[in-house]
């Protein structure tokens, strides 16, 4: 299993996320996170996610979830081309929704942990691996969902890590400054979290999960 997990994009640690990909090629970007948005916002947001992949050497390319919704085998044959997804910021609900009525979360479980694909996402893209999305609405409001994709929240992740990841930690994008309070309150409940800072980000490979930065 190939995963690279952080708050902000590569929180610093680009050539760690190359290295787990292996030879940068054609990778897909996931940008369902923010269908909640309005549409100029979105298409934005996913033009500046571009810029930085392709610095890398990558040729990204989006594959958009509200078109395979109840379509997993068509998403699954898209999904082929790749060797590597991406997947952005955002509500972590609704990306969480997305995945859940397109059976994509189903399809990229397997083959991560198959590991014929690496993932790599960041703030809702990382907290949505985690096995439970219990301590997300802290920072992301689960009302977006019904509006954005007609269906209600899914409470549980993609499990593709044993522990929770509270992403933000001492950032401007943390506006709350509640991250650490939701730290404090999941390990309180008996829950294993990672908090991570926009510098720091996880790896998970054949020698095991490390946090990359201080």
């Amino acid at each position: 299993m190939r995963l690279f997990l952080s708050s902000y994009r590569f929180g610093g640690h680009s050539a760690a996320f190359v290295e787990l990909t292996g030879p940068p090629s054609d990778l897909a970007v996931i940008a369902n996170a923010s269908d909640a948005w309005p549409a100029a916002a979105r298409e934005s947001s996913l033009r500046s996610e571009f810029g930085p992949l392709r610095a890398l050497g990558y040729r990204p390319a989006e594959l958009d979830l509200r078109e395979y919704v109840g379509r997993p085998a068509a998403f699954e044959r898209e999904l082929e081309g790749f060797g590597a997804v991406w997947v952005r910021g955002g509500n972590t609900f609704v990306l969480r929704a997305q995945l859940a009525r397109s059976g994509a979360d189903e399809v990229l479980a397997d083959r991560v942990r198959r590991g014929s694909i690496a993932y790599g996402g960041y703030s809702a893209g990382a907290c949505v691996a985690a096995p439970s999305l219990i301590g997300v609405e802290d920072a992301d409001d689960p009302g977006e969902v019904r509006h954005a994709t007609g269906v209600d929240p899914v409470w549980t992740g993609l499990g593709l890590v044993d522990f929770s990841i509270v992403p933000h930690l001492n950032s401007v994008l943390d506006e709350q400054n509640s991250g650490h309070a939701t730290v404090q309150r999941l390990r309180r409940a008996g829950m294993d979290c990672h908090g991570l800072t926009d510098d720091q980000a996880i790896v998970v490979d054949a020698s095991g999960t490390r946090v990359l930065g201080s």
